[in-house]
């Protein structure tokens, strides 16, 4: 116990709390006992746990909070049970729990713990593949669960470029967009960063430098691919170069209509078997499934088209240049995801909740095909203004 203390208090003092992600004021900590935070590989999740832990216990000399990871040697020789156990005898108050799904039947034991020590606090982190609901110990009734992304637009400019913008919502964008964009443009240019946020901006990497920032992206899917779609969805291990050829094929010709036959022909996958790698890779938040009907029995089939999940992964995947439409549209899907149903519409691009329908594209995009829609709108590239119906991409990027 001492030493998971000792390697506790090590992190905290390298911890620095100076930016923090907006999911900090979105999760309502003190209203449960239990509460889970899932997202992909690199999004920050870690460093999320350790400003929790360091606002709320500071230095923690007295031992009330612990942070612990389960991939951690100590975890090889302990239970996670014992060690809470012990935690708790010893007064503690806040037991913070990294990597979860990295634990031999993690949610059995989160269960007991939750059960057994009263009133301890339990706030675990896991893979965007985890299974709250469905897991061996159903934690739904007790756990509040949240998503986490990587950086918005609006992070990305405060973390990189110490510039403060507005936190808004759809309804504020399609309501006082042109407020909104005047505040903006007091602090800054929004088009002067967001090019490069579309290509290395999305995960907070860059805060060691952009010099190796693709890699770093290419090591993140490598990890997930190698180690958690075979360890959490039994994925065949002597698939995984046929799924990483999947990925570069998606990635090179996206946005792409579904062809599920051609792409078994060219990756050597079963067509059975590629419906479920795809809906695999669409839970490891690697690339977007879009239906046109996403309330239907479609969603257990085939998907009507196909993005990457963000425009990161796409400059770093992708085979070529990325088309700049495509990055728009992925660009789009991807902040709107966090708090919207984004749905592929067949006469406009997208459609948001059921009834927003959203053409994307350059400032001389004319929304022809959405004219007839009752609530329509364009999302356009390289414009610091709104005009009438046609709103700023970059908009979009503050909604979290």
């Amino acid at each position: 116990m001492d030493t998971l203390f000792t390697r506790n208090s090590d992190l905290l003092k390298d911890t620095s709390t100076q930016f923090i992600r907006s999911l900090m004021d979105d999760i309502p900590w003190s209203e449960s006992r239990l509460i889970a935070i899932r997202g992909a590989r690199g999004v920050g999740k870690t460093t999320l746990l350790l400003q929790y832990q360091k606002i709320h216990y500071q230095d923690n000399r007295n031992h009330k909070s612990l942070y612990v990871r389960l991939d951690n040697s100590y975890f090889s020789t302990h239970s996670l049970i014992d060690t809470a156990e012990q935690f708790y005898r010893q007064g503690g108050e806040l037991l913070l729990i990294d990597e979860v799904h990295t634990y031999p039947d993690w949610s059995m034991d989160i269960k007991e713990i939750y059960d057994t020590f009263k009133p301890l606090r339990v706030i675990f982190t896991g893979s965007s593949l985890l299974h709250i609901l469905n897991a061996q110990a159903d934690l739904s009734r007790r756990c509040l669960s949240y998503d986490m992304q990587g950086l918005s637009f609006r992070e990305y400019v405060q973390i990189y470029h110490n510039i403060t913008l507005p936190r808004v919502t759809l309804t504020d964008i399609l309501q006082n967009s042109h407020d909104i964009v005047n505040e903006v443009l007091d602090k800054c240019h929004p088009l002067e960063f967001f090019p490069h946020y579309l290509k290395q901006g999305y995960y907070p990497f860059g805060t060691e430098g952009f010099t190796v920032y693709n890699q770093r992206v290419e090591n993140t899917v490598d990890l997930l691919l190698n180690i958690e779609l075979p360890q959490l969805r039994k994925v065949d291990v002597g698939n995984i170069r046929k799924m990483k050829a999947l990925l570069a094929i998606i990635s090179t010709e996206v946005p792409m209509l579904v062809d599920i036959t051609k792409l078994s022909t060219l990756t050597g996958i079963a067509r059975t078997t590629m419906l479920a790698y795809l809906q695999y890779l669409h839970e490891a938040k690697l690339i977007r499934l879009l239906y046109s009907d996403d309330m239907s029995v479609k969603k257990m089939q085939k998907p009507d088209k196909i993005l990457m999940e963000n425009t990161n992964l796409l400059q770093a995947l992708s085979l070529k240049e990325p088309n700049i439409g495509t990055m728009r549209e992925t660009f789009f899907c991807n902040q709107l995801s966090y708090a919207h149903q984004v749905e592929y519409s067949k006469t406009g691009d997208y459609l948001i909740d059921h009834e927003l329908s959203f053409e994307i594209g350059g400032k001389s995009k004319d929304g022809k095909q959405i004219a007839k829609e009752p609530a329509a709108y364009i999302a356009a590239d390289n414009i610091e203004y709104p005009v009438g119906s046609k709103l700023p991409l970059w908009l979009f990027g503050l909604m979290y």
